[in-house]
């Protein structure tokens, strides 16, 4: 059957913002990353991304009823066990994410620590979508969507291999992988928030509240340990990661909707390697520079998504199975 004109476009449209939020994505990071290097702490970088866009989810809530409506169609979801409780703790896998780039965005640069975290949120992604999570069916493992894939895990390799050396450490490759890997279930699960609230909004809130918590645990037993941060930075823009977060964590918990975990991510890898080469060319970071086998892993990153994104016929067929 033909898909209608309209459902091409929304889709289309979707694929489109996913580009956004990955954009998005990587200026987070560098922010994130810059404040946590000159704080000296990336434990409280995170906690202050995360805590700013809790308190502007706050105000959005008090002033709009239907995220308030939302909260107690949760409440009465969980009562009734027609939804899982681990649906609420999608937070914590942002709290990861965040805190990772507090950590290691700065010393490894923007463009190597997006693609680290490729490779986890693409297999993630397509596992994902092939069980189906709620709401959400099982998605036919398609040639085009595991071509993609690899293509994109292809890109990845390629465009990371000249940036990594022997300085660097390996924990510090590890830890964006997970983050990666944890980015696709924390899509998943704010989109089944957000079918059960009807709210954008809600799922966001929930979200930040998990994550704010996760983060200022984390930083309390970090500080007490290590000891805690003596000033920080006064330029405004190192305050905008969180205010960033709240808009593309609403947009994918809408997006993944419509065009489920694995295309979401392919997009949100597209945007986030294009927007970290415009910001390591723009403001570069020391000691990594921009080389071509990034730059051509990055428009291979673009074709995967386009491969991945155009319909084609199952690995296996219904009356084969």
């Amino acid at each position: 059957m033909t898909t209608p004109p309209a459902s091409r476009l929304v889709h289309a449209l979707a694929i489109a913002a996913s580009v956004v939020i990955g954009a998005m994505t990587a200026v987070q990071s560098r922010i994130n990353g810059e404040l946590g290097q000159r704080i000296g702490d990336g434990y409280l970088a995170a906690v202050i991304s995360f805590g700013s866009g809790l308190v502007i989810l706050v105000i959005a809530m008090l002033a709009w009823k239907r995220g308030r409506t939302g909260l107690r169609l949760i409440a009465q979801a969980l009562r009734s066990r027609s939804m899982p409780w681990w649906y609420l703790v999608g937070g914590a896998a942002g709290a990861f994410l965040v805190l990772s780039q507090g950590l290691t965005a700065a010393v490894l640069g923007v463009a190597l620590f997006t693609v680290a975290i490729v490779s986890g949120q693409t297999i993630s992604g397509l596992i994902i979508d092939r069980q189906g999570m709620g709401t959400m069916a099982p998605k036919t493992v398609t040639v085009s969507r595991l071509a993609g894939s690899l293509l994109a895990l292809a890109a990845v390799v390629w465009a990371v291999s000249a940036q990594i050396t022997g300085d660097i450490p390996l924990w510090m490759l590890v830890m964006p992988f997970l983050a990666g890997a944890g980015i696709g279930w924390q899509q998943a699960v704010n989109g089944q928030v957000r079918t059960v609230a009807d709210s954008a909004l809600t799922a966001t809130f929930n979200n930040f509240v998990v994550g704010t918590v996760v983060l200022v645990v984390a930083f309390a037993v970090h500080g007490a340990v290590a000891g805690w941060p003596t000033g920080l930075p006064s330029e405004p823009y190192l305050y905008l990661g969180g205010s960033i977060g709240v808009i593309f964590i609403a947009s994918a918990a809408i997006v993944v909707r419509i065009v489920g975990v694995l295309l979401l991510g392919l997009g949100t890898i597209a945007g986030q390697l294009i927007m970290s080469l415009a910001l390591d060319f723009a403001l570069p970071v020391p000691g990594h520079e921009i080389v071509w086998t990034t730059v051509a892993g990055t428009l291979l990153t673009l074709v995967a998504v386009a491969i991945a994104a155009t319909p084609s016929r199952a690995l296996r067929s219904s009356s084969s199975a």
